[in-house]
């Protein structure tokens, strides 16, 4: 069973739909016992990230989290904010992220482009490394994005996806058994029902 983290920042109903359609046994919880039994865990999230970080804490799910992954290695997909909220801190507020994988959260810098922010709509994903998530997806991958916040890895090595929206920024990350996306697999249709299978069955 897949835990998906309820923590009420995000279209938490879309993620488990999509689970649905794959056949793939998922549960909406912020329940310690059942979030322990879960075999793998999504940390959606749409809003701010001092939000999401705040409301983590409220209920305890940070310190949980953190136990998890870091010590118990539960494979662990962020979608969006929750992605943004596993690396160490963002622009957009002042509360510490939960430092699963070292990075930052940054505006994307428009001031030399015509291109809006938010980046909206269909975007292409370009592979940077071979992994689990990403190998078996479908010809010229492609999902949907709704932001104005990009990651920033400290290592290289830890991008997994490029995208370009007034210049290239990595998309997505990954660190063993750490995964994070920028876009939303819900939202994405074929691609996004590959990505989540790929989540399951091959990591």
């Amino acid at each position: 069973m897949i835990a998906i983290i309820d923590y009420a920042m995000g279209n938490l109903g879309s993620v488990k739909n999509i689970l649905k359609r794959i056949g793939v046994p998922s549960e909406i919880t912020n329940d310690a016992q059942r979030i322990r039994n879960a075999q793998k865990i999504i940390l959606p999230g749409v809003g701010s990230f001092n939000s999401g970080m705040q409301n983590l804490s409220k209920g305890g799910l940070d310190e949980l989290l953190s136990e998890l992954v870091l010590i118990e290695k539960i494979p662990i997909l962020g979608i969006c904010l929750g992605a943004q909220l596993m690396l160490n801190g963002s622009e957009e507020g002042h509360c510490k992220g939960l430092s699963f994988v070292p990075g930052n959260v940054v505006k994307f810098n428009n001031d030399n482009s015509n291109l809006r922010v938010p980046h909206m709509g269909w975007t292409h994903v370009q592979r940077l490394k071979s992994c689990g998530l990403t190998d078996q997806l479908p010809v010229e991958p492609r999902f949907y994005f709704v932001h104005s916040y990009h990651f920033k890895m400290e290592n290289k090595k830890d991008e997994l996806l490029q995208s370009e929206y007034i210049y290239p920024f990595c998309s997505a990350f990954q660190q063993d058994h750490i995964m994070g996306v920028q876009f939303h697999p819900e939202k994405s249709h074929k691609f996004g029902m590959a990505l989540l299978r790929n989540f399951t069955e091959q990591v």
